[in-house]
């Protein structure tokens, strides 16, 4: 732990560097500055530099540094580049750099910029006082350049170099807590984005008014149906995001469109809800009065992202966790997470493990209220010193092939 200690003020001084730098997704100039800038953080420990172009060309470049080992057994890094921040909202709400007693306020200080600071921490952990461990490893990071808008991409990018020695992907989001409790992540919710659209009849809202079929009112009773397939006994929540329709105050509407999201944690309630979902087109309710014209209904799906289950894999990875916390005195139990991360894309790539970064809260968030009843973005100081030791003394449980009860 001394030596972690010592190593704070270089973490610390790393972290606001990168804070420094606006990387919202779609900057990206700033994106790719900040995966210069993380490269050469990491070119002393022996990394060297591989920038994946994304498959989207208005996004930033993604990171690979790799560090070979005596043999190919290899564990990989995970983080990402990107916040959702543009520079404007960051000024705006003068959203930066911000050290408040063990707390820091700035962009990516929660998520996920902490989260690679950690990184860094644990590989120097492993370096200097375990050097024969450090160096049998090959070490493989990887940075998402999108991953706030789950780039599919990076999935390939991480797999094409995964293999059969992979031993783990371990992924550096933040943690949870529960009381004293240091959570790791062993499920996240998949996700579906979708899109209505309603096609109705126009009308003059005046003269004509029957024989048009509004499409605003049947998107009213199609938006309270997808509602409605929520159920929260299965963790399956449905949600509304964007609703639009019409054109002028004297114009029955012909159009309308509403946008959303649906997620699940197993693959079987997923695709329940999506076909339920995708069930409600067809011919609405409303029809006009004059011929019984009937508004029609158009569900689709826009996007996908898989569901990351329970899995015996994760479980084990997760134990190892756990052990190594009752050996430093840590209590560390596991969490099913709804919000996305690389995670989903590599579960079933290899054994994977998330929120081993430190913790934090207010992700996503850049206000601040006077009454203190919004804060922004922040992350706990001190959280890094035990989390790096947990996630240090973890993995060296897991290169050494330990079980639970210490045997091999």
């Amino acid at each position: 732990m001394k030596f972690l200690k010592d190593q704070m003020p270089a973490a610390l001084e790393m972290l606001r560097q990168m804070v420094g730098i606006n990387s919202f997704t779609g900057n990206r100039q700033g994106v790719d500055r900040l995966g210069r800038l993380t490269a050469e953080c990491f070119a002393p420990l022996g990394f060297t530099a591989e920038f994946v172009p994304s498959a989207n060309p208005n996004y930033g470049d993604h990171l690979v540094l790799t560090r070979r080992g005596r043999t190919t057994k290899n564990i990989a890094m995970v983080s990402h580049l990107d916040t959702v921040f543009p520079p404007e909202e960051e000024e705006r709400n003068n959203f930066s750099w911000q050290l408040e007693g063990d707390r820091i306020y700035g962009p990516g200080t929660h998520d996920i910029k902490g989260g690679t600071v950690m990184m860094w921490l644990v590989l120097q952990a492993l370096r200097t006082p375990e050097p024969a461990v450090f160096e049998e490893i090959t070490w493989k990071l990887f940075w998402n350049s999108s991953e706030e808008t789950l780039s599919q991409d990076f999935a390939d990018v991480c797999r094409n170099r995964f293999d059969r020695d992979t031993l783990a992907a371990l992924v550096f989001e933040s943690e949870g807590r529960l009381g004293g409790e240091r959570l790791v992540v062993v499920a996240r919710k998949g996700r579906g984005t979708w899109r209505v659209k309603v096609t109705g009849r126009g009308a003059h809202a005046g003269a004509k008014h029957p024989h048009g079929a509004n499409a605003v009112v049947e998107l009213a009773h199609i938006l309270q149906r997808v509602a409605a397939l929520t159920n929260y006994k299965q963790d399956l929540t449905f949600n509304v995001g964007t609703v639009s329709g019409g054109t002028v105050l004297n114009r029955v509407p012909h159009e309308a469109f509403a946008e959303g999201e649906f997620r699940a944690f197993t693959t079987e309630v997923y695709a329940r809800a999506k076909a339920a979902l995708l069930a409600l087109s067809g011919p609405g309710e409303v029809r006009s009065p004059v011929d019984r014209y009937a508004c029609e209904v158009k569900v689709e799906i826009l996007t996908e992202s898989r569901p990351w289950p329970r899995n015996p894999n994760t479980d084990r990875l997760a134990a190892i966790w756990q052990e190594a916390g009752k050996e430093l005195g840590i209590p560390v139990n596991v969490q099913e997470r709804g919000g996305l991360s690389d995670g989903n894309l590599l579960w079933d790539a290899v054994p994977t493990l998330d929120g081993l970064g430190p913790w934090g809260d207010n992700d996503h968030c850049s206000e601040r209220s006077a009454d203190s009843s919004k804060l922004p973005e922040y992350v706990d100081v001190t959280s890094f010193l035990p989390k790096a030791a947990l996630n240090t003394t973890a993995i060296l449980r897991l290169l050494e092939g330990r079980t639970t009860d210490g045997h091999r």
